[in-house]
């Protein structure tokens, strides 16, 4: 199978252009999660690659029947579009994972840890 994108980017040809505003409002190429390719794939494609994803389109030909099979977890992806719809179906249905800088065991202060060490005539 051929890898190039221009091939590939006349099978998955469609209409109108793909947004995602619930996960990423401010569009695939201001996310930071994508490349300006993967952003490019997602936005002139993602319209076909969904209804692909989700068994409303039918695959029309063996590059659309490739990108089925990869999406249904046959086939390992092996040209931009399918990895860049991988991808963005990791950012989307993969529960987050948050990481913080504070953990939950408490830390004891440096301060006062023996009362014995100041006497009774230290004074402020």
């Amino acid at each position: 199978m051929s890898n190039d994108i221009s091939l590939l980017r006349q099978a998955f040809v469609s209409q109108r252009q793909f947004y995602d505003d619930q996960n990423f409002p401010r569009g695939f190429g201001r996310s930071g999660n994508f490349t300006l390719l993967e952003a490019s794939i997602l936005e002139q494609h993602g319209v076909v690659l969904k209804g692909l994803y989700n068994k409303t389109l039918e695959p029309q030909n063996e590059i659309q029947e490739q990108f089925f099979a990869v999406v249904s977890g046959n086939q390992e992806p092996t040209n931009a579009i399918e990895r860049a719809w991988i991808k963005y179906l990791k950012l989307t249905t993969c529960k987050a994972k948050f990481h913080t800088l504070f953990g939950r065991s408490k830390i004891s202060s440096p301060g006062l840890q023996n009362p014995d060490y100041y006497s009774g005539s230290d004074s402020l």
